[in-house]
């Protein structure tokens, strides 16, 4: 992640903020600093004599309200220099690795957002170092789609279009997004990406074209109310990263919070600039300076290999449960295999793509259903001891059972949530495998396994041995 824009505007912005906090108190002592200038990312600006010693104290100041101290490192957020006739604020190192940090962390969560959006399967998406983003996104169909959604920073704003050079907030020359014209814009944001509560695509059948139609929050209703009200006649340029998508003409008041955006999109393009909007505006552009493509060869590879784990482990329980219980081993075998086909029928109503953790989530699937047999068949095995009905005791066994099963089912479901809403990527894969997993394996046990073996226990209930 590229964050030397950020910090730059970041550092520029926030400092400017905080000397207007000095110049702008009610107190007398703070009402002379002037000559504010940035240079180089740091700001330069000029107090009287009597003021400086005040400046200076409530920069160093460990409780001081505008410069953060941090305890663990000893050291504020800003470092403040006496240069003699004025004095140079900059941010302090520790400050600039809690600014890299907290972007990263908000990187991460809004490339999140948008990868969710696409509906992709199992995202892998971790922090490398203080400025990489790791994105891992198994059986991908487009990922030029991914990659352009990726790299796009989506800072949407509303600005007038405007002939005054003069203007009070500054003018700026912005080219539309087909590069081939230029208009001249206000610096003054109207309304930005943070005021928009949902986008969605649309088809506007007035003029038949695609356009993406947005809701604004309370905030941003007010200003665009007031902003069209007063603006009548004139051009409202959206702007999105630094191109103007349309230019539109004010013909009456917006006062409902709702307006739409077109520039010409296939539905394609504007599903993937509503999703860019929903999700919010990067805190810096993301630049990709490595790809790796796992091609099918090789993740067939990791499939096969899995599913030769699952086949091995699976033959080893059969022939356990056959050797141990004989014609109750034999039906809970036969259960197992229906057990696995409406777990994979499951997952492929689901669209879901098999990984590893999928894997593993299906033979620890396997390892539970055996479990849950084993139980019900040593708690018969104790009810013969007392109980000469084998149908009794065959019945008493799944009853007194029961309980130890569900509580062990449902723990370990409790664990499968915590996985899926803490974990990300592989792990969601993982607790959604095993979640369904317990559900088909309580399922399978008690209807389709005690539904055979009530029928064996039936034809043989005046048997001796019966298991």
């Amino acid at each position: 992640m590229n964050v030397n824009r950020l910090l730059g505007i970041f550092i520029a912005s926030t400092l400017l903020i905080w000397i207007l906090i000095f110049a702008l108190s009610p107190q007398p002592k703070y009402q002379k600093i002037n000559n504010i200038k940035i240079e180089d990312e740091k700001i330069f600006f000029n107090v009287d004599d009597q003021s400086k010693q005040v400046v200076l104290d409530t920069f160093v100041d460990v409780n001081s309200d505008i410069n953060p101290y941090y305890p663990r490192f000893k050291s504020h957020q800003l470092e403040i220099e006496d240069m003699g006739l004025n004095l140079k604020v900059n941010f302090s190192t520790q400050g600039l690795i809690s600014l890299k940090t907290s972007s990263q962390d908000q990187a991460i969560e809004i490339v999140r957002r948008r990868i969710d959006e696409v509906g992709t399967n199992e995202p892998n998406i971790l922090k490398r170092g203080n400025n990489r983003i790791l994105v891992e996104l198994p059986g991908l169909d487009d990922p030029m789609r991914v990659k352009s959604l990726l790299g796009k920073t989506a800072n949407l704003t509303f600005r007038f279009v405007t002939n005054n050079e003069n203007d009070s907030f500054g003018v700026e020359k912005l080219k539309y997004e087909d590069g081939l014209e230029e208009a001249t814009v206000s610096k003054r944001i109207i309304i930005s990406g943070d005021n928009l509560l949902d986008a969605q695509p649309q088809m506007d059948t007035q003029n038949n074209q695609t356009v993406v139609s947005f809701s604004l929050d309370r905030v941003g209703a007010k200003r665009f109310g007031k902003a069209t009200s007063t603006g009548i006649g004139k051009q409202l340029a959206i702007v999105l990263d630094g191109k103007i998508i349309s230019a539109p003409v004010i013909r009456d008041t917006i006062a409902s919070g709702s307006g739409q955006i077109s520039g010409g999109f296939t539905f394609q393009s504007a599903t993937d600039l509503a999703l860019l909007l929903r999700s919010g505006a990067l805190p810096a552009p993301l630049n990709i300076i490595e790809e790796r493509t796992v091609g099918p060869d090789l993740g067939q590879d990791s499939i096969n290999a899995g599913m030769i784990a699952l086949a091995i482990g699976f033959l080893l329980v059969i022939i356990f449960m056959f050797v141990k219980y004989r014609v109750f081993g034999l039906i809970t075998n036969l259960t197992l295999i229906i057990n696995l086909f409406i777990l994979l029928g499951i997952l492929t109503l689901f669209e879901a793509t098999l990984t590893l953790p999928g894997i593993a989530g299906i033979i620890l699937t396997v390892g539970m259903a055996v479990d849950a047999n084993v139980l019900i068949f040593e708690r018969i095995k104790e009810e013969l001891k007392d109980e000469k009905n084998n149908i009794l005791a065959f019945d008493s066994g799944y009853i007194k059972s029961r309980t130890a099963i569900i509580d062990a089912n449902i723990t370990t479901l409790l664990a499968a949530i915590i996985l899926f809403f803490m974990g990300s990527g592989p792990i969601k894969g993982f607790s959604v495998t095993l979640g369904i997993g317990i559900f088909t394996t309580l399922f399978s046990v008690y209807f389709i396994a005690r539904l055979f073996t009530s029928i064996y226990v039936s034809k043989n209930r005046n048997k001796e041995k019966l298991i």
